[in-house]
């Protein structure tokens, strides 16, 4: 099917889509990307850039780096794009962390701004793990309403656990503290779940052990500019398109302990005539995910050289 930007969405991913060498053929091939990448350097004050180039893998995968380095490589690819005589998408949306890469692409948030809170969230996240931790798991076969049941049954006035991400049917993480995490593991797979895999994080995202952050989180949110974006965003909260800055502050500022609504996201994009994905940055995870939600839309990733070629 031939790439038709205006009835495309762009796509964000979220953490877990992060790769030793990400970004590096974009730069070394595309003078925009490469500036991207300097500036980031230079925002930071450390070279981010060497560490998604070259790793270690566990230097990347610390939280205060993965979320900095997703961002960063996608709006290197957009920015990129953006060069091409191309439309824009008809709308943006972002997976978790990859909102605040959606609303730099909407024209809400300006790309040095959004590194500077990206880099906030992360090391407040990793605050959050450190003062409450908690787990995640990744829960297969089971739908939203008996996983929801299963959540609310395994916990306690004290430990509690709940859906996090709804990525697609049959894919969903669940969040809380470890022992409420392993009781609605349990009853997961005892509810039909195919599989129950605690994901490798200290850190309890989109649930209330954010809550220690959550004051600290909205100071951050309020103190940076946002503007009402050019292209609507289909934000984690509500799954709904959203506009003006009132309402995407609102949104990224709730989404640290609401679920991530990414079935119904993609559902509201669908309905609205979205006949198209193209993933912006790192990996193909959140095509995957779409792959089960709506089985007619096209499909693009779009985080190296070749990928542009692919929807030339």
């Amino acid at each position: 099917m031939k790439f038709n930007p205006q009835t495309a969405a762009f796509i964000f991913p979220g953490q877990g889509s992060q790769a030793v060498g990400m970004g590096k053929e974009l730069a070394a091939q595309f003078p925009t990307a490469k500036q991207i990448f300097d500036e980031a350097d230079s925002i930071l004050g450390f070279s981010l850039s060497k560490i998604m180039w070259d790793g270690p893998a566990e230097e990347l995968n610390e939280t205060i780096n993965t979320q900095p380095a997703l961002y960063v490589h996608s709006i290197a690819v957009w920015m990129t794009y953006t060069l091409h005589p191309y439309p824009k998408p008809a709308t943006v949306a972002g997976h978790s962390l990859g909102e605040l890469s959606a609303l730099t692409a909407s024209g809400a948030l300006s790309f040095s701004n959004g590194l500077r809170l990206v880099r906030v969230r992360g090391e407040l996240m990793k605050r959050a793990g450190e003062l409450n931790p908690g787990g995640m798991a990744a829960i297969l076969g089971v739908d939203i309403p008996t996983l929801d049941k299963v959540c609310a049954e395994a916990s306690t006035t004290d430990e509690f656990v709940q859906v996090a991400n709804d990525n697609c049917p049959g894919q969903v993480v669940i969040s809380g503290h470890k022992p409420a995490l392993e009781r609605a593991m349990t009853g997961a797979k005892a509810a039909g779940a195919k599989r129950a895999l605690p994901l490798a994080v200290s850190i309890a995202a989109h649930s209330p052990l954010m809550d220690s952050i959550q004051k600290d989180w909205n100071a951050a949110v309020d103190a940076c500019v946002i503007q009402d974006a050019e292209i609507p965003v289909v934000g984690n909260v509500h799954a709904k398109a959203i506009r003006t800055a009132d309402e995407l502050r609102a949104d990224i500022k709730a989404q640290m302990q609401s679920r991530v609504r990414w079935t119904e996201s993609v559902q509201t994009m669908s309905g609205s005539g979205i006949q198209a994905y193209v993933e912006v940055g790192s990996g193909d995870v959140l095509l995957g995910m779409i792959k089960r939600i709506d089985t007619s839309a096209s499909r693009f990733a779009l985080g190296s050289p070749k990928d542009f070629e692919a929807i030339a």
